[in-house]
């Protein structure tokens, strides 16, 4: 028996097309959309506060499910994804609706829900990871607490013959392990091979990433057609070994360099990643290239799960006003350096209250700051970025009102981005904290 599963996205804003392509050639048994950030949920909480119109799951799901549905109907390629963001039904409601008009109310639909335990933390003790304080530390700033969930109610919806499964947030790696618990009968106390499809799943969940994508670097690691690339296929067996591949003629480069890099991304301890349905341990795996853009991974080790989940904690921490102006020519550079004296100086004059002040030169020190080596020639064309984070709009707002001053109060050939683009954001912070696996559990409702 063989399972072939095959990765739809890596992140909210990934490419459609190769998702579609697989949908289409790849023969799936299952294809699988990861979409969410950490901050992805806290976002969304802020935009839906906002905006009363913003149905609360993945901006793009009604794009990907139209290029995906028809060919996973004809092909019997049932679908698991996470963007139902903070409204996992009304993103299941949604994809009912496109199957009805599909002429297929026979697939079934289930959302997956209660990973939103907001209400149930605010207020608690439950210690915040990165700093020790109690989660009552942050008052009315708590805008979301989301637990990371496992396989639990994916494998439930997909034993009562779901076709499509949208949740909300559970852990990358359980998308893709709920279909290999399912298909092969691993129990609970399994822990080897949910390891091993866990490891399966965090080699799937960043997409492109294991077929070339953020891999490519001019001179040092070339891949073909990387504006092509193919999104990665697993065939996986029942023993938890499986062999990733691409859809033959795509751009990109599945080899064992490939694989590596994603298996011990995002892992902070390789012989402890820890899931919610298993720790794993990839010190032990086996790569093998076993054929042109062909890898085998096998022999991957792992222990039970903990009895913990985490949870991604967003708080309000102000705003931050932010603006862009531009130099060309001789002297840009000068004009540059002089132009952050004029906004220091006038920062000062309007009373700006910020906690934190940045006025960046582009292609000189944007990025490495005062580490930053003099440019070997004077910089042709240079970008000011000025930003500034504050705890109120209207003082982040006036950041770019003293950037428009620069229009005809600063330099000569001072260049200016039309000044009516929204220039000032909400500051949304991430934190983690931990929880018994009695806080939250997965919801599994058909629509």
């Amino acid at each position: 028996m063989m399972l072939r599963i095959g990765s739809g996205s890596g992140w909210w804003g990934d490419r459609i097309s190769p998702a579609e392509q697989s949908a289409r050639e790849g023969a799936l048994d299952y294809l699988c959309f990861e979409t969410m950030a950490e901050a992805t949920i806290s976002t969304a909480q802020v935009r839906a506060r906002a905006d009363a119109s913003f149905p609360g799951y993945d901006t793009y799901l009604e794009d990907r499910m139209a290029a995906v549905l028809p060919h996973c109907i004809a092909n019997g390629t049932r679908i698991v994804s996470n963007q139902g963001w903070i409204n996992p039904l009304g993103a299941a409601r949604k994809v009912r609706q496109m199957l009805d008009d599909l002429g297929r109310p026979d697939w079934k639909v289930a959302a997956v829900t209660g990973s939103v335990i907001t209400e149930g933390l605010r207020g608690s003790e439950v210690a915040i990871l990165e700093t020790g304080k109690p989660l009552s530390s942050l008052g009315d700033t708590l805008i979301s607490a989301e637990a990371y969930l496992g396989t639990e109610a994916i494998v439930e919806a997909l034993a009562q013959g779901a076709h499509v499964v949208i949740t909300g947030r559970v852990a990358d790696p359980a998308l893709f392990l709920a279909p290999m618990i399912h298909t092969f009968g691993w129990g609970a106390g399994d822990h080897l091979l949910r390891a091993r499809g866990a490891a399966i799943g965090h080699l799937l969940e960043c997409g492109a990433q294991l077929t070339g994508g953020y891999f490519s670097d001019p001179g040092v690691k070339d891949i073909p057609e990387p504006w092509n690339l193919g999104f990665p296929i697993a065939e996986v067996t029942p023993d938890g070994s499986a062999t990733f591949s691409k859809i033959a003629g795509t751009g990109g480069l599945l080899n064992r360099q490939t694989v590596l890099e994603q298996m011990f991304y995002e892992v902070h301890d390789p012989a402890n990643y820890i899931t919610p349905d298993a720790v794993v341990d990839f010190t032990t795996a086996v790569i093998e290239e076993v054929g042109p853009d062909r890898v085998r991974v096998s022999g991957i080790s792992g222990k039970p799960a903990t009895d913990s989940y985490k949870v991604s904690i967003g708080a309000q921490e102000g705003f931050v006003g932010e603006d862009m102006f531009f130099y060309a020519g001789p002297g840009a550079r000068a004009k540059a350096e002089l132009a952050k004296r004029i906004l220091a100086e006038r920062f000062d004059i309007v009373g700006l209250q910020a906690q934190d002040i940045r006025m960046d030169i582009l292609g000189v020190d944007a990025i490495h700051g005062a580490s930053s080596p003099d440019p070997a020639c004077e910089p042709y064309e240079v970008a000011v970025r000025v930003a500034a984070r504050c705890l109120t709009r209207a003082e982040a707002a006036k950041v770019g009102r003293e950037v428009d001053g620069m229009a005809v109060s600063g330099i000569a050939s001072t260049g200016k981005r039309v000044p009516f683009q929204d220039r000032v954001r909400e500051v949304i912070g991430i934190w983690s904290a931990l929880v018994d696996r009695s806080a939250a559990r997965g919801q599994v409702e058909f629509v």
